[in-house]
């Protein structure tokens, strides 16, 4: 299989990305032959696929737009997988334009496109981390250079729970996270929920996301309120995506399609 310039030597081509998959869902071309046939047998089982990241975007841009509203000037993006059209800063940046943004996430392609994107520009910058170290993310010097945590940060884990199981306890995660956030600090969340689909839908999405890096671990609206523990939900709470805030009445119709619920919470004073 042909290797372009763009995708570095320690990259296995071979082997589907969670990252690379979300590229082509939204229509992007970062993305290798192995990465479209495991997005092609996702669609096989849930022909909604392509429509779950299309409206996980949309509700990351709605509450990116919410967040600069309300005077948020600093995000800390987690699991930010490729950057394709879209992204935190530019959605930012249109609002405030000194907004700062870090992105984080484990995919070094992710993060090696990052890097060809934001090169030159000094309020933005990605490093390569796990969500599962909250604790290396908070103390690294690109982080802690770029954002200062006695403000008012943003932390932005979109689509990304859904890849930590239970026994990573995301619970702790978040809860360190939000322990080193000033008040007025906003968590955005949003994860696949089965709710409502057919067991044979998740048995069969689950089978295909095994032979990725990145199994899939789905949980239910109860389970992802919990999970904003300490935080303050923001009207209208956890709800399938296209349900949060939506630009017009029509967009949120079917909303339970979207697979993914989400929600924004305000770390409480």
């Amino acid at each position: 299989m042909h290797r372009p310039d763009w995708a570095p030597d320690s990259i296995d081509i071979e082997r589907p990305s969670v990252a690379r998959m979300y590229d082509y869902y939204l229509g992007g071309s970062h993305n290798f032959a192995a990465d479209r046939a495991a997005a092609r047998a996702i669609v096989d089982a849930v022909p909604e696929a392509p429509l779950v990241a299309q409206a996980n975007r949309a509700f990351l841009r709605r509450a990116v737009q919410f967040l600069a509203e309300a005077g948020i000037r600093q995000f800390l993006d987690i699991g930010s997988g490729i950057p394709t059209v879209g992204n935190v800063h530019e959605i930012a940046r249109r609002i405030a334009p000194e907004s700062r943004v870090v992105y984080v996430d484990v995919d070094p392609v992710a993060v090696a496109h990052s890097w060809e994107i934001l090169s030159g520009d000094d309020t933005t910058t990605v490093i390569q981390e796990d969500l599962r170290h909250p604790e290396r993310i908070l103390a690294h010097p690109e982080v802690t250079g770029l954002l200062d945590f006695s403000q008012p940060v943003a932390v932005m884990i979109v689509a990304v729970l859904h890849f930590v199981p239970d026994s990573d306890r995301p619970d702790e995660i978040l809860r360190t996270l939000r322990e080193a956030l000033a008040p007025g600090s906003y968590l955005v969340l949003s994860q696949a929920s089965d709710e409502g689909r057919r067991p044979t839908e998740r048995e069969d999405v689950e089978a295909v996301y095994q032979r990725t890096d990145n199994p899939l671990w789905i949980r239910g609206q109860a389970e992802l309120t919990a999970l904003f523990d300490g935080f303050e939900l923001v009207d209208p709470g956890v709800v399938w995506v296209p349900q949060w805030r939506p630009e017009t009445p029509e967009s949120a119709e079917d909303a339970e399609r979207a697979v993914l619920r989400g929600g924004v919470g305000r770390l409480r004073e």
